[in-house]
């Protein structure tokens, strides 16, 4: 017997990994130290080359990892693999920006039951871009063949991202008061939250399939449940350079899973709540398109899906005006004034 018998066929892994070089390398800066062939990556945190030199007094090294969850079941159904790769950079990255953390570098695990060139290369080349948008070097990762572990075709993502911050600039939610504002900025969709229910309401209680069209969201169900997730890093680090010295953003939450309901709090410190107005910000139509075919209650599609709201800023209430209209008129993002800081206990409250 040999490996190719048991199930790996070391030819094909090694025509797989022949083609990620370019791809990782279109993603570096002078702070990435090249070893070819080593068996880790490196990185220079401090660095005086070009535009891109820094120097930390107190760096504080901010950690975040996640996957792309049952959303990946729709680029099976449909063998669309290119975007998934930018679902799997965005989750982690904009975790680190909740920090106050650049995001530095990112590194990526897919696992598969046989090895398939031609897909692996196209959910690399998603987490290239992913790291090209979020400005961050993809520095390495490992591609492990499993047998039997994953059924044919398909396949399961994990990324993990490095980022820094200066340990007086962390956003750890102490300056966060009352009267504080809160700025949304828009989702592109549901994200990589959600799946499980999205997925069984289109499918399995409405029977659409994948390529079916929609014309309440303009396009098929395959189109807008593999939008993927938007990457803030440029946006947020537009803001913070912007105010550098004034440093009006008091705390910063990723919407994920549990969305407005759940994330937010997590930063807020103890006596503050957050007031939320509902219709102060523009909500997709894949939200209430499956809201009316599943029958779902507003109180689960909170606490499910973002609503349109990937990030949210609190911010200084002098400030959150002009922040706004930085984040369309220069980041290029919609955003929003969605609620305030009030009295309470770590919660969110509606005002509808």
């Amino acid at each position: 017997m040999d490996y190719r018998s048991a199930g790996v066929d070391l030819e094909v892994y090694e025509q797989t990994i022949s083609r990620f070089p370019p791809l990782l390398r279109r993603t570096y800066t002078p702070r990435v130290i090249e070893w070819n062939d080593g068996f880790a990556g490196l990185f220079r945190l401090n660095d005086q080359i070009g535009l891109l030199s820094r120097t930390y007094r107190d760096p504080v090294l901010v950690a975040s990892t996640d996957g792309v969850g049952t959303k990946l079941k729709l680029a099976f159904a449909t063998g669309r693999h290119a975007t998934v790769g930018i679902d799997l950079v965005a989750m982690s990255v904009n975790d680190c920006l909740c920090a106050g953390a650049e995001p530095l570098l990112f590194l990526d695990y897919v696992a598969m039951s046989r090895d398939d060139p031609e897909l692996t290369a196209q959910v690399v080349k998603g987490i290239s871009d992913g790291c090209v948008e979020a400005e961050c070097a993809l520095l390495g990762g490992e591609t492990a063949i499993l047998p039997d572990f994953y059924q044919p075709g398909e396949y399961d993502l994990a990324g993990f991202c490095l980022g820094v911050v200066e340990r007086k600039r962390i956003l750890d939610g102490r300056n966060i008061r009352v009267g504080d504002r809160v700025v949304g900025l828009a989702s592109s969709g549901l994200h990589s939250n959600g799946y499980s229910l999205a997925r069984k309401i289109a499918f399995d209680a409405a029977g659409l399939a994948p390529e079916t069209f929609v014309p309440e969201l303009g396009r098929t169900v395959a189109d807008e449940l593999l939008q993927p997730t938007r990457i803030y890093v440029s946006a947020v680090k537009k803001v913070a350079r912007h105010y550098r010295v004034k440093r009006p953003v008091h705390g910063i939450a990723h919407i994920t899973g549990g969305g407005l309901v759940d994330n937010p709090p997590r930063i807020l410190p103890q006596g503050c709540s957050l007031r939320l107005r509902r219709g102060s910000w523009s909500v997709p139509p894949v939200f209430p398109w499956l809201q009316r075919l599943g029958t779902v209650a507003q109180a689960e599609m909170d606490r499910v899906f973002n609503m349109g709201i990937g990030l949210v800023m609190i911010v200084a209430d002098y400030y959150a005006d002009r922040i706004v209209r930085h984040l369309n008129d220069e980041a290029h993002i919609p955003a929003w004034i969605i609620g305030e800081v009030v009295p309470g206990d770590r919660n969110v409250v509606w005002d509808d």
